[in-house]
């Protein structure tokens, strides 16, 4: 690819802990996917909290769900978004939006970003309807206390999910 062509490429990337990686996840990764050129999945080490899977997991489980979607890459990440995004030549930050709490933490770090990086982009974008009462914390919260989960992750991560409750 020549410097010309790389310059003009969006490439997103969308950002998380994705413990599970659930159906609004890949709500947003679909929708943002048809919006770039390429969207780089960067599952992340999660310093703040404790995951279910390990890092290596979710990385793989992000890699099975999105396998049929061809501009979609998964990279693991530790540290400031907005150093991966200059790394990796990132124009823009997708962050899904489910409600009003979302939109205030998320235009905050949106702001936070652009000071940290000013040619990054922020774009939030809302799942369907019907997914956006969907949190991973609420995922692993319903499949510890065996609620059905299926309208909420795939067949594969309610397998996975299952597996490590039983762990």
């Amino acid at each position: 690819m020549t410097q010309a062509a790389h310059a003009t490429k969006r490439i997103a990337v969308y950002s998380g802990t994705f413990d599970p990686l659930t159906l609004g996840h890949l709500d947003v990764v679909r929708r943002a996917a048809g919006l770039f050129d390429q969207l780089i999945i960067a599952v992340a080490v999660a310093h703040h909290k404790t995951t279910l899977f390990s890092l290596e997991q979710r990385v793989l489980m992000a890699q099975m769900a999105t396998k049929q979607l061809a501009n979609v890459s998964i990279e693991p990440f530790g540290g400031l978004i907005m150093d991966f995004c200059t790394q990796h030549g990132v124009t823009a930050v997708v962050r899904g939006i489910r409600n009003m709490t979302d939109f205030d933490y998320e235009a905050q770090m949106a702001a936070m970003n652009r000071k940290l990086a000013p040619q990054v982009e922020t774009v939030f974008l809302l799942p369907d309807a019907n997914l956006a009462c969907i949190s991973s914390t609420l995922v692993r919260e319903i499949n510890k206390l065996d609620g059905d989960i299926s309208q909420m992750v795939s067949p594969e991560m309610m397998a996975a999910l299952h597996a490590a409750k039983k762990a």
